[in-house]
């Protein structure tokens, strides 16, 4: 089992962010974006009486640029106010606990999924913020406590299920998949007929968030039936744990029978929008967030969003749904009232559009009209359940890694089916120590 976490890394963290502020992504082609961004965060702060800083969680440049031209519009505004935007990349989580730790945070930053679990002590109370009464209906319970306080501005709410290309199904005759049952047999389908030239789901052993959607999806249809969700967090003594092998039986049976790519373990999230683009994937376990990076490759690209089919006959298909981009406020900021005036600015609902459009889900507040190319189907299944994020509810924090790193020692062989619920319950009972 891999080990998370180390001492060794923090240290390392702790270094650069002494040294330079560690603005860039790991590696990839985040790093060269990125990079460039980091002068323009400098340019933002290169005068001023007041500096804020703010840390985001954001790894796409277009996204990036977007905030960018928001901040410098609220700059102009309040030529005594310099905001310093920091996107770190997939370094983002890391570095905050790094904060968090000498109790340093940054004025405003973004929360990643843990408003309320893992920093809602350190947060100013947004309930009297004019746009507080607009959250919606899915992402309020996320972002609020019985007290009423509100944690955050939800930029973006994750409204998360499958995208799917348009042209693939077409061509095989697919209908779109409602059940497990009838996406195994598209997949089947487009494995027989395309000879093995287009692959029905896409994951990356690299960018391994990829495969903790797929456990993590249907975690939630698994116990949709099942008391299990009247517990929370799960405990290592709950008695359900076996079930979890259904899901590894099947993720395994996904990888043999070649309806996922052979190449996942070198594979990359950033080859997906090519394969997309040239017609050789059917399905993403994820949002369509990489669509312009798909069109630019072929701009007759056509993708759809649907929601995750149910494991079982007369289930229900849901979403996904949690924070995907938020901004709040260190409780300790020296600069409280300019840090709530730059999150007004970007909770105007012509900002949340801008946003909205780029990133393609649902903003977090009622009264803003995005008009990209997903809205209508969003619309179409407004009426579809919506659930949280399997694991920010009901697993201890650590376990989306150990997902992750499971689902890949699955398809490795390195670990069997029938021992997944075991070595699940094995993690739960050390990270709830």
């Amino acid at each position: 089992m891999r080990k998370y976490g180390g001492i060794l890394a923090y240290l390392l963290l702790f270094a650069c962010l002494l040294l330079s502020g560690c603005t860039t992504a790991d590696t990839g082609r985040f790093n060269q974006q990125e990079q460039g961004t980091a002068d323009d965060s400098r340019k933002i702060a290169s005068s001023g009486e007041v500096k804020l800083s703010v840390y985001m969680y954001v790894t796409d440049v277009r996204v990036q640029n977007v905030y960018y031209d928001i901040a410098r519009s609220f700059e102009a505004k309040h030529p005594e106010i310099k905001v310093e935007l920091q996107f770190p990349g997939f370094q983002y989580e890391e570095i905050l606990k790094v904060k968090l730790a000498t109790n340093e945070l940054p004025d405003i930053f973004d929360t990643h999924g843990w408003a309320k679990i893992r920093y809602g002590k350190y947060l100013v109370d947004l309930s009297n913020e004019p746009w507080a009464s607009q959250l919606t209906n899915t992402i309020k319970p996320v972002v609020t406590d019985d007290e009423g306080k509100v944690y955050v501005l939800p930029i973006s709410e994750a409204r998360d299920g499958f995208s799917y290309n348009i042209n693939v199904l077409e061509k095989y005759h697919i209908q779109v998949p409602v059940t497990f049952d009838e996406l195994m047999a598209a997949a089947e389908k487009i494995v027989k007929e395309s000879h093995g030239e287009v692959v029905p789901f896409f994951f990356s052993g690299i960018d391994s968030w990829t495969i903790g959607q797929y456990f993590d999806y249907y975690a939630s249809s698994l116990f949709e039936k099942s008391d299990v969700f009247k517990k929370y967090p799960l405990t290592a003594s709950d008695s359900e744990w076996s079930q979890w092998n259904v899901l590894a039986v099947k993720w395994k049976e996904m990888f043999d029978k070649g309806y996922i790519n052979q190449d996942v373990f070198k594979a990359k999230y950033s080859d997906l929008p090519k394969l997309f683009a040239e017609g050789k994937v059917a399905f993403s376990f994820a949002s369509p967030s990489f669509a312009d990076d798909a069109y630019e490759v072929n701009p007759k690209t056509r993708i759809g969003i649907m929601p995750v089919p149910s494991l079982s006959v007369g289930g229900r298909t849901a979403f996904s749904s949690g924070e995907r981009n938020t901004m709040g406020i260190w409780k300790k900021s020296k600069h409280l009232n300019e840090a709530k005036l730059l999150v007004n600015e970007f909770a105007k609902p012509a900002n949340m559009k801008k946003i909205a459009d780029v990133v393609k889900i649902p903003p977090g507040l009622t009264g803003v009209t995005p008009e990209h190319e997903f809205v209508s189907f969003y619309n179409l299944y407004d009426q579809v359940l919506v659930t949280p994020y399997f694991d920010r509810i009901y697993l201890p924090n650590g376990m989306w890694d150990v997902m992750r790193s499971l689902g890949i020692e699955l398809i490795a062989g390195d670990v069997a089916p029938e021992k997944f619920g075991k070595l699940m319950k094995q993690e739960v009972a050390r990270l709830s120590k």
